[in-house]
């Protein structure tokens, strides 16, 4: 199972290293095609938001990795759990606020690998 969990914790570090080049990097070119919910014409208005926003999601994936990189096991998830929470957290406010797809995308993968971080 422990294979699993950290399979699971690196899915959602990448998923969050995607998430940080589209709001950083690639705002204005493919983010229009995946926030369809958004008028094109904020885009390039919002671009310094999205960047902070991608910051935000860059700590996140470091946080998870960081968590595959302990030794000690103990700590390894303590660590995952602390920042697989917080994508929860994020991934449930932002399901309520900007859109439900959000919890699906973001919140139930980490919901995942958080059961399987516990087994």
């Amino acid at each position: 199972m422990e294979i699993i969990a950290k399979i699971l914790v690196g899915l959602v570090a990448i998923e969050h290293c995607y998430i940080l080049w589209l709001e950083m990097f690639a705002w204005t070119t493919k983010a229009p095609q995946v926030f369809k919910g958004l008028k094109k014409e904020l885009f390039e208005p919002t671009k310094a938001l999205a960047a902070n926003q991608g910051l935000y999601n860059g700590f996140l994936a470091a946080g998870l990795f960081w968590s595959l990189l302990i030794e000690n096991h103990a700590w390894s998830i303590y660590v995952a759990v602390f920042f697989l929470s917080c994508v929860i957290v994020a991934g449930i406010y932002g399901g309520l606020t900007a859109g439900k797809r959000i919890f699906y995308v973001q919140a139930v993968p980490a919901i995942l690998a958080l059961i399987a971080v516990h087994l």
